[in-house]
């Protein structure tokens, strides 16, 4: 489910603060959204806008391209450890497991934080106990805490403009099936194939899951809810030059 919704069962609204951090490139939906969950759940919430800071720095600096979308992300982080320090607050890092896997995070951006409720959580399950929790509100007569919106709609860093996360990965529904088996199930690229799935997205995604160790291991740490999780149950040299034949 989501990490907001998360942090809200455990602690109670009134421990749990939310911060909308627009940029330029935020849609109109994101900021009504976040706004939704506020209202419907009775967060603490406020709007702190990156756009003059990101500003800021590109005025004494030339980024273009990933780092500019990079510098986005990192200011956000930096806002969040800034409220987290001068308040008190432990940032939760919004991670899931599909993007600790294949490394689809900015380090010292959105990848910052103290503690990560989600990150042994495929995305496609995210998604499954987003909707299980909303349905358990209904069930128990309570307004579902999670914005219909949030759970359907195509995602996106929204780091620059009409972003998606499919311009950058296979689709979540398929790149979880090829993610659990090479993952928790320990199957290789030639096992993969012969299970069926295509050659190019197998070594694509198993390339991504071994370059991305290095960002796994300054992760924040999170709860185990599956057989295999990063860090202590899975773990990936960093320090040499194997790869798998087919990378």
């Amino acid at each position: 489910m989501s990490f907001d919704a998360i942090a809200i069962d455990a602690l109670g609204a009134k421990r749990v603060n939310g911060v909308a951090m627009p940029s330029k490139y935020s849609s109109s939906h994101s900021l009504e959204d976040a706004q939704a969950l506020a209202d419907a759940t009775g967060i603490h919430f406020r709007i702190t806008p990156i756009a003059p800071m990101v500003d800021a720095y590109m005025g004494n600096m030339v980024l273009k391209g990933l780092a500019e979308e990079n510098l986005q992300a990192r200011v956000r982080g930096t806002t969040l450890m800034g409220i987290s320090n001068q308040e008190g607050h432990i940032v939760l890092a919004t991670g899931n497991k599909s993007e600790l896997a294949v490394g689809y995070s900015t380090l010292y951006g959105d990848a910052v934080g103290g503690y990560a409720p989600i990150k042994d959580i495929y995305k496609v399950d995210v998604w499954a106990l987003s909707n299980w929790r909303n349905q358990a509100a209904i069930a128990a007569g309570q307004t579902p805490p999670i914005p219909e919106n949030s759970i359907t709609k195509a995602p996106s860093a929204e780091l620059r403009p009409g972003q998606k996360d499919s311009d950058s990965l296979p689709d979540y529904t398929i790149l979880d099936e090829v993610l659990t088996e090479y993952v928790d199930n320990d199957r290789g690229y030639e096992e993969l194939v012969a299970a069926g799935f295509d050659s190019a997205l197998v070594a694509r995604v198993i390339g991504l899951v071994d370059m991305a160790e290095y960002k796994r291991r300054q992760a924040p740490l999170g709860v185990k809810l599956g057989m295999r999780n990063f860090g202590r149950d899975r773990r990936y040299p960093i320090t040499n030059g194997f790869r798998d034949a087919q990378n």
